[in-house]
């Protein structure tokens, strides 16, 4: 966890010093935490599910879809007559139910996890453009952009509820029985099988959690854009999954770590923003992070031989 620190420090010092001080204004720190925001609360979900030896390809396209089924006009006048939470729990059960669809096929129907939400993925973002005809549909309904766009304190709601989803992840991995399983599961499926677990029901409830996360972070990227659109969430898994890795979180499952997370999280969020702010070219960023992700794994895999060779 320290290196993780350390890291995400010199990159601040690397964008202080490579931009003139610009790096450092509150303007551009507050825009740098909105845009890890979304990202952050899709990889909460991510962490359960990869911490229990799983997968979830799908998030980013279960978030256009419900950004979409969200900003229908059909929802937005429910929202104008019944409240902006109508626009939320519509966000909330398309996350969900997307999320449960891929539980209930990688637990009951044995398909691997891999598979399952690879199809998802096609099938959520291909529903979302039947449903908006590749269109972009604006929100307009001003209660809900009120609600979402304000700021608290000097930071934008969606940053208060990226650390709110965060601490809730931390206490259900860390502090409950529900994470003591999730471990387990992902440690040793056969021992926690032996132990009393149900397996199969957990592995729902993960993907679940999982959709849940994507449907906040379709809220909150329907309050930043103020759209609902099919191309919203594009590659978002590729970014969530490698925060997740990069934070720690092991890819064969048995460990997860949420304050790992958030911190790879704000690095590549930061990352990005420091290229960005010195106009770097964006196939450079991708290259970088594809070199951190490969590193992480390598270190994982690393230490995982050495905890081996220790315990032996």
């Amino acid at each position: 966890m320290g290196g993780l620190v350390l890291a995400l420090v010199l990159l601040c010092v690397v964008g202080i010093v490579t931009t003139g001080g610009r790096f450092a204004s509150v303007g551009n720190i507050t825009t740098l935490l909105a845009l890890a925001a979304t990202t952050g609360v899709v990889s909460i979900g991510m962490t359960f599910v990869i911490t229990a030896g799983g997968i979830d390809l799908s998030v980013g396209s279960v978030l256009g879809l419900a950004t979409v089924w969200a900003s229908t006009l059909s929802t937005q006048y429910l929202a104008e007559d019944y409240g902006w939470w109508v626009i939320v729990l519509t966000a909330l059960a398309v996350g969900l139910a997307a999320g449960l669809v891929n539980g209930a096929l990688v637990a009951y129907g044995k398909v691997p996890a891999f598979m399952a939400t690879l199809a998802m993925l096609a099938a959520a973002r291909g529903l979302a453009e039947l449903i908006a005809g590749r269109q972009t549909q604006l929100v307009e309904v001003d209660p809900f952009l009120d609600t979402f766009r304000a700021d608290v304190l000097g930071l934008p709601m969606i940053v208060w509820i990226f650390v709110v989803v965060a601490v809730a992840g931390w206490f259900l991995l860390n502090r409950t029985t529900f994470g003591r399983r999730t471990v387990a599961v992902g440690g040793n499926p056969e021992a926690a099988r032996l132990a009393g677990i149900k397996i199969k029901r957990h592995t729902l409830y993960l993907y679940g959690l999982a959709g849940l996360t994507a449907g906040i972070g379709a809220v909150m990227a329907l309050a930043r854009t103020t759209a609902g659109s099919s191309t919203n969430g594009t590659l978002l898994e590729l970014d969530v999954i490698a925060a997740v890795v990069v934070g720690g979180t092991l890819l064969a499952g048995g460990r997860g770590t949420i304050t790992g997370t958030v911190l790879g999280v704000l690095i590549f969020s930061t990352l990005t923003n420091v290229f960005i702010l010195n106009n770097i070219d964006s196939s450079v960023q991708a290259i970088t992070k594809g070199v951190i992700i490969v590193g992480a794994v390598l270190l994982q895999q690393w230490f995982a031989a050495r905890e081996k060779a220790t315990s032996t």
